[in-house]
């Protein structure tokens, strides 16, 4: 799935729950997440809820760094959420995570409106955590 098919399927969906009840499906969508790495390490501080990000950095055939992102939640919407960021950030370069503007995808699709205060903070929180772990692979690779 691209964000592209999400953005399609928002278009679709004419009403608030409907729409809340999708982004609840994507979420029951990601790969699952090892109980082990539910730790203190991986919880992206910031969230109402328990949210956990794990990074895998690979090199692509250019030698750029491409991060796999795995993430959980104790709260199903958020869980949602996190598929959606993984949509746009998990098997890119650290430099097209960089580039990429989550923010801005969230409020295309009007989640940013409709999130609670709460929510609409820690998905600020996971997007920082992201893109400084895709910081963190670039400073490396150097």
């Amino acid at each position: 799935m691209t964000i592209d098919d999400i953005r399609d399927n928002f278009t679709l969906l004419e009403e608030w729950d409907d729409r809340y009840r999708y982004v609840i499906e994507l979420g029951r969508m990601l790969e699952p997440l090892p109980e082990a790495e539910h730790s203190a390490k991986n919880k992206v501080n910031g969230c109402a809820s328990q949210v956990w990000l794990v990074r895998k950095a690979a090199r692509n055939s250019s030698g750029d760094p491409v991060l796999h992102f795995v993430g959980d939640s104790d709260a199903h919407i958020v869980r949602g959420l996190i598929a959606i960021l993984l949509t746009l950030y998990s098997d890119k370069t650290a430099q097209d995570i960089l580039n990429t503007d989550a923010l801005k995808v969230f409020e295309e699709l009007g989640l940013r409106e409709h999130l609670t205060p709460q929510r609409s903070n820690g998905v600020r929180a996971m997007v920082e955590r992201i893109r400084r772990d895709a910081s963190e692979s670039l400073a490396a690779a150097s």
